[in-house]
């Protein structure tokens, strides 16, 4: 576990207002610490359940950019994201790094545009407003999981289909491989798949570390396939 950039987190409650929202969700609720033992660590979960929120307060208390980027990046152009950075405490390995990257799909089109300014001539433009929105997600991840350092992604299967879903699968394997450290939010039983992660569920009211197979994510896809006629039958009598 010291190999890893970040071991745990800490949230200390006190510093969370008693009227903030952050109260009202039960996955959260009076959770003091999450611990990391696996270089790949999913949060999986239905919407609402807190997952893109404790994810946003990692990256912020790790010094990313709360839209996303790099620890170069620094814009603002809403300011949305919680006031749970500022109680989450990240409590470190023995690894030190300089190379983070924080990618999360509901505000690409704000880093794409920042990274076509950030540009120069050492550091040329990926174009990323040029490309599809997958082929920009999966360039990110080709062209900033090339070093050792902590990676956190918030939905990326958001724009890629199947197949490129499984292309990011093969560039985490290569990173992990390399040194790198994911927290990843996903709903794809395609990326949920990676072999040997953690899962950690916000399912249910609570947290807790679950098998591939008791995925939410997992179980609807399967009984989708296998009963699909049957499903939309019932579904659409309804």
């Amino acid at each position: 576990m010291d190999s890893l950039f970040v071991k745990k987190i800490c949230i200390d409650w006190k510093h969370i207002p008693e009227n903030s929202y952050l109260n009202e969700i039960p996955s959260l609720k009076g959770i003091e610490e999450i611990c990391f033992k696996n270089p790949v660590t999913y949060f999986a979960g239905e919407n609402g359940t807190g997952k893109s929120t404790i994810l946003e307060g990692i990256a912020v208390a790790y010094g990313l950019n709360p839209e996303g980027g790099s620890r170069n990046y620094s814009f603002s152009t809403y300011d949305s994201h919680s006031e749970l950075w500022d109680a989450v405490t990240v409590v470190r390995g023995t690894r030190r790094n300089k190379w983070g990257y924080f990618l999360r799909a509901e505000s690409f089109y704000n880093v794409a545009t920042k990274e076509m300014e950030y540009a120069d001539i050492a550091h040329p433009s990926m174009k990323l407003h040029e490309r599809s929105h997958g082929e920009s997600f999966l360039a990110i991840m080709q062209n900033k999981l090339s070093a050792a350092g902590l990676y956190i992604l918030d939905e990326p299967e958001a724009a890629l289909s199947p197949q490129r879903q499984l292309t990011l699968l093969i560039e985490i394997k290569k990173a992990a491989a390399a040194g790198a450290q994911f927290i990843i939010a996903s709903h794809s039983p395609i990326l949920l798949g990676y072999p040997g992660a953690d899962i950690l569920s916000f399912d249910n009211g609570k947290l807790d570390f679950i098998e591939y197979e008791e995925t939410e994510s997992y179980q609807v896809t399967e009984m989708f396939i296998n009963n699909r006629e049957y499903l939309l039958r019932r579904l659409f009598e309804i």
